[in-house]
């Protein structure tokens, strides 16, 4: 394959677009993170000391990452994810679905919210892997684009699908096939993040703004537009909306997305490029109409009943966040066995419940519907079957591209 994916230096761009990410991504600023600054203490302690180690250029692991697996002899495992991505008890000292899977199990999880960002993360972690080292986690959630350079590496563990009966069973057709782990051999998703359109029915006059084109060819929300930091996200929507594929996007393509977009910056159409800040200023009325992650216009549609969403005619970005088993983790089957865990229906419901994002799990509405009617009616949360053929995903950069098209984004959004 050309320009395989190699872990050594990032470029300029890519570095902006970790900053960034640290400061104000998709998980920075949720509405409950916003609310506890337990989770702002967490973000402060990532920082960027991590992203030294980015600068290692080591070579590969391609062995399978076999090690010898202590699952039967220590009943326990450490599981690293992201800031509010679990349930917790009101009083934040316990995590119920955790609780649960240790009384039914016997087997001890050590859960760390210690993923602030991919690229920052990859960063502690890279030299571990290079060196065929256990990196101390059993467990880990990264992003599809993440995940396939770690599985191109060769520093992710197969999966036992002959463990994973709930998982076989109940993953959605939607997440079953991804071109950067066809047939999920290494992977299952954790949750989809759709990018829609959301918009403020106050700050619009009560008009509905449903599309991209909306977004940067109406005068009437000149000035109040924004768009996301994420480059698969702005530019897939864009290329959506001239009638292209993401998943099958060429150089000429994402020239012609960028092009468009430097047309509503060059216009003032766009107020900014944002990451989740765009949320105080879409519920002030600040932004019109943006760009949203779908999981933080549920929540933010429980304060602010002006705060609207549209899924485009022409379709919606999805990616994912994904559960991986790292190179040298000394509890693969304990590992398994949670994943398979959180695919059983009742316990799925619980954790989409929570984090508000798409659950993968099929089998889950009645489920959810006990918890709360109105998040098992959301297809936001739960998409039908025609929103999920909607549903498009950027296809797999190879290194070279993923520079290229940061450095392009980067000189478009000014960072």
């Amino acid at each position: 394959m050309e320009d395989v994916q190699q872990p050594g230096s990032l470029s300029p761009p890519e570095l902006a677009a970790v900053r960034r990410s640290l400061t104000d991504g998709r998980m920075a600023m949720t509405r409950r993170s916003l609310l506890r600054a337990s989770a702002a203490g967490v973000l402060a302690a990532g920082g960027l000391g991590a992203l030294s180690a980015c600068g290692i250029p080591p070579a590969g692991r391609t062995d399978g990452g076999r090690s010898v697996d202590h699952s039967a002899q220590e009943k326990r495992l450490v599981f690293s994810n992201w800031t509010e991505y679990l349930d917790v008890s009101d009083d934040g000292k316990r995590r119920p679905t955790l609780d649960a899977f240790t009384r039914r199990t016997g087997i001890a999880v050590k859960y760390t919210e210690d993923i602030n960002d991919n690229d920052e993360f990859f960063g502690k972690i890279q030299a571990q892997l290079a060196a065929g080292q256990d990196t101390g986690r059993d467990l880990i959630v990264l992003t599809d684009w993440m995940c396939g350079r770690m599985i191109q590496l060769g520093w992710v563990q197969k999966l036992d699908q002959a463990a994973l009966p709930h998982a076989q069973a109940h993953l959605s057709p939607q997440f079953r096939d991804p071109d950067w782990d066809p047939g999920r051999v290494h992977s299952y998703p954790w949750t989809g993040i759709p990018a829609v359109v959301a918009y403020n029915a106050k700050a619009t006059g009560g008009r509905t703004v449903d599309s991209v084109s909306q977004l940067l060819d109406d005068p009437r929300l000149k000035g109040r537009v924004g768009f996301l930091s994420e480059m698969r996200d702005s530019v897939g929507l864009t290329l959506l909306d001239m009638g292209k594929r993401p998943e099958d996007c060429t150089g000429d393509d994402f020239d012609a997305a960028i092009a468009r977009l430097q047309e509503g910056v060059d216009s003032k159409q766009i107020r900014r490029f944002t990451g989740n800040d765009y949320i105080n200023d879409l519920s002030k009325g600040d932004l019109a109409a943006c760009v949203a992650w779908a999981g933080d216009v549920v929540q933010l549609q429980h304060d602010n009943p002006d705060i609207k969403y549209a899924v485009p005619r022409a379709g919606y970005m999805t990616s994912t966040d994904n559960l991986l088993v790292p190179n040298g983790a000394r509890h693969k089957k304990n590992a398994e066995r949670l994943i398979d865990y959180c695919y059983e229906p009742k316990v799925a419901a619980r954790i989409a419940a929570y984090i508000t994002y798409v659950c993968p799990v099929d089998g889950v509405r009645e489920e959810l519907a006990r918890i709360d009617p109105d998040l098992a009616a959301n297809p936001l949360i739960l998409p039908d079957r025609e929103m999920a053929a909607r549903s498009h995903a950027f296809r797999a950069l190879s290194a070279g591209e993923s520079k290229d098209f940061a450095q392009k984004f980067a000189d478009l959004t000014g960072a």
